[in-house]
């Protein structure tokens, strides 16, 4: 008789930052606000796998330095592939529609990367989170829910 065979293991955790600008936000407040949004669940930014925004804030300097800073990529998603995240976001807004097309964008970029990374649903662990210009959402993929496991 053979001996029981150890469980596989869980599957690792991705995580995927969702960010939103203004024009000219500094690289100094997304870092501040994404640190601190993290922070509430006991996570750093060595735990992120990827940013994630609108296509067209991937010129956004502070956006570019943010990801250099951490050694992450940063990916630009259109408002189509905003758009189908819609239904999921916390507070769809329509001043965000009006000025990017999409109802929001930290949180639908946050679910839209996560899902094409990980190549399964993804949830929002943290919705959006503001400062004076930027906003923060936390996405993660890549595994059962928490409800799920003992």
């Amino acid at each position: 008789m053979s001996a029981a065979q150890p469980r596989p293991p869980r599957p690792s955790r991705l995580h995927v930052a969702g960010l939103g600008c203004r024009r000219g936000c500094a690289a100094d407040e997304l870092q501040r606000l994404l640190t601190d949004s993290l922070g509430e669940l006991g996570l750093t930014p060595a735990d992120l796998h990827a940013l994630a925004t609108l296509d067209g804030k991937l010129a956004e300097p502070g956006l570019g330095e943010l990801a250099a800073r951490l050694g992450l990529p940063l990916h630009g998603l259109t408002a189509e592939e905003l758009r189908c995240f819609e239904a999921r976001l916390s507070a769809p807004s329509e001043a965000a529609r009006r000025a990017t097309g999409s109802a929001g964008v930290a949180e639908a970029a946050a679910l839209a990367l996560a899902e094409r990374l990980a190549g399964r649903p993804a949830e929002l662990v943290l919705t959006k989170r503001r400062s004076a210009a930027a906003t923060f959402a936390l996405a993660r993929a890549g595994h059962a829910p928490e409800s799920e496991h003992p």
